[in-house]
């Protein structure tokens, strides 16, 4: 029993099931938030032929891409390219490259990259381009699990010989650093502290509303190291303290990097779809679209919790995540978001 849930769970082969204490349907309901999911009749050598096929010659089949890499997960991808390398001694990522361009291009090796490795990625590119992505590491380091933090930093040492919080630190300033650093030790409490609520609520009012100025390092350290069940109890309690949503107090009491990495900390701690509902929102409402960030949500949460993302979205705005992506995108670029969309709300 458990080797068949083992086999069906290739994503999760890193936990360790205990079946007397969770049942397989709540396993099957977690690993199933996806949109993208792995394909059951699967055969690498096959789809290897058909990619390669798809660029060979004049012109590039790029429907065929598209179609084939969206209905495969990203451990399948995976053994797709190393069943290319084997069958034509190429890189298949590289081939990719070669054939497309432009964000679909940028989208298609997104998702041919290994999730872990994507973070990573993102967040060398935003310390070490000309400037900083504040965005990028905000959106990176406020959502992911402790787990995934240690492990994206434990894969950073490796893959670049750098340490990221020596990074993190060498790029950022102030409050913002304290915070960011604070992410990167991935060291938040468990569980509900009932008889901290109250105090940290207290000392969250006396930092913002109650006095003038901020006392920024007050809420750097409680929304930095709570669990986010006790975040939750604390931000009901300060509600009624102050006559106040937090969002609604770090909108007034801080301002920049730190008010959006404090804005985010928070809303993941409500909820981590919705926070990405309204990010997904925000990049493509107004004039002009942000690629790069409707490109990393979409293929970052496409087999986490897309479904969750659709519904969040569709309670909040008035129109569907996959009618605002086919209204503001074009191209061979916005029929690979749609399939990573998985659908409309309507």
């Amino acid at each position: 029993m458990v080797a068949a849930l083992r086999a069906s769970l290739d994503d999760y082969s890193s936990a360790i099931f205990f079946p007397l204490l969770i049942k397989p349907s709540s396993i099957f309901r977690m690993a199933s938030r996806g949109t993208v999911k792995a394909s059951a009749n699967f055969n690498a050598s096959a789809d290897a032929e058909v990619l390669h096929k798809a660029m060979k010659g004049l012109g590039t089949d790029e429907a065929a891409i598209l179609q084939l890499v969206t209905a495969r997960s990203n451990a399948q991808r995976q053994e797709i390219k190393a069943a290319y390398k084997t069958l034509f001694g190429k890189d298949l990522v590289n081939d990719l490259k070669g054939e497309l361009g432009g964000t679909f291009e940028t989208l298609i090796v997104a998702l041919m990259t290994p999730p872990l490795t994507y973070d990573v990625t993102c967040l060398r590119n935003a310390i070490k381009g000309a400037g900083t992505d504040e965005k990028v590491l905000v959106e990176i380091l406020a959502s992911r699990t402790a787990q995934q933090v240690k492990d994206i930093v434990a894969a950073y040492r490796k893959e670049y010989d750098d340490d990221l919080e020596k990074d993190v630190c060498g790029d950022t300033s102030g409050h913002f650093k304290r915070l960011l650093v604070i992410l990167l030790q991935a060291n938040r409490q468990t569980g509900i502290q009932e008889g901290n609520i109250e105090s940290d609520a207290q000392a969250l009012f006396k930092a913002g509303e109650e006095k003038f100025g901020t006392d920024e390092q007050s809420f750097i350290t409680i929304l930095g190291n709570r669990s986010a069940q006790h975040l939750r109890k604390v931000f009901d309690a300060y509600m009624k303290m102050s006559g106040f949503e937090m969002e609604e107090s770090i909108q007034k009491e801080t301002s920049g990097s730190l008010k959006d990495l404090l804005l985010a900390v928070v809303k993941c701690a409500r909820s981590v779809p919705a926070y990405f509902a309204e990010t997904l929102y925000h990049a493509m409402k107004g004039a002009g679209t942000d690629e790069n960030t409707l490109t990393r949500v979409m293929v970052t949460r496409c087999e986490v919790d897309m479904l969750d993302i659709r519904a969040e979205f569709r309670k909040r705005f008035a129109c569907s995540l996959h009618s605002m992506i086919k209204g503001d995108t074009g191209g061979d670029y916005r029929k690979t978001l749609l399939l990573l969309c998985g659908g409309d709300d309507a």
